[in-house]
């Protein structure tokens, strides 16, 4: 792809909880010319936008139909239970699942977890959003088990959060539509959410390898070259045999040695 080639926008996804912003600030520094768009999604509208073309790629959360985006796997969160607090669970460190079996467990209708068994004793209702069920939870009415992204995302000064062992977690991928052959801004955002230096050859900015009769001819150029300095072969010749190298660098039928001054 040529520099006319390069589409010049990346209109990137993500959806609540996922902080691209690290990723970004690599691209800017890698493509200045060709900017980031970041669009926001729920978790459950980003497959449909990625898959209509509302966005090149996106940072989602896992299941996607994989017949019809491709996925990366960048991370699993750590799943905690949101509570107020004066609760008495925020003496402990940690919440188990048995622990949580005489509370009210919010289910929101948005809920990312895939419970079997939901822990606890369901709500009269469950709350249309993640964002109601907090509201709820720090009215007393119940708790709530989230992605600890979640938790930030919704912090209020009078809950708290504590992880949930054992609870189902949620995965974020970086994920795109499917092709046959990946976009090669595509390749490029891959190649940085996965630490690849701006040299890989993965991405635009590599310089493809020589082939191996270049470095071949390379080396034989080379070689001829040490050889023909001097005019030799490159090599030391061995003296005659019964010479000795003499002083000085004389060679010949000289014995090399001085002999006395004649007498006047």
């Amino acid at each position: 792809m040529t520099g006319s080639d390069i589409p010049s926008s990346f209109r990137l996804a993500y959806v609540p909880g996922v902080t691209p912003t690290k990723w970004v600030r690599v691209w800017h520094e890698r493509l200045p010319h060709t900017s980031l768009e970041l669009v926001q999604a729920t978790a459950a509208e980003a497959p449909g936008l990625l898959a209509g073309g509302g966005a090149d790629a996106g940072l989602v959360r896992l299941p996607v139909d994989r017949g019809v985006l491709s996925a990366i796997p960048l991370y699993t969160e750590t799943t905690v239970v949101v509570i107020p607090k004066d609760h008495v669970a925020t003496a402990a460190e940690e919440v188990s699942l048995a622990e949580l079996s005489d509370e009210i467990v919010l289910h929101p209708l948005d809920d990312l977890l895939d419970w079997e068994t939901l822990p606890g004793r369901p709500a009269v209702e469950r709350p249309a959003t993640t964002a109601d069920a907090i509201e709820l939870v720090a009215a007393g009415v119940g708790v709530l088990l989230v992605p600890q992204s979640l938790a930030r995302l919704h912090h209020r000064k009078d809950l708290t959060y504590r992880p949930v062992p054992g609870a189902p977690e949620s995965r974020v991928a970086l994920s795109w539509p499917e092709a046959e052959v990946t976009p090669d801004l595509v390749e490029e955002f891959i190649g940085i959410v996965r630490g690849r230096t701006v040299n890989s050859t993965r991405g635009r900015a590599a310089t493809p390898p020589r082939p191996a009769k270049d470095k071949a001819k390379d080396k034989a150029r080379a070689k001829a070259e040490r050889g023909g300095a001097g005019g030799g072969s490159g090599t030391r010749q061995k003296p005659a045999a019964g010479r000795k190298p003499q002083a000085g660098g004389r060679t010949g039928g000289q014995s090399g040695k001085r002999g006395k001054p004649r007498g006047r």
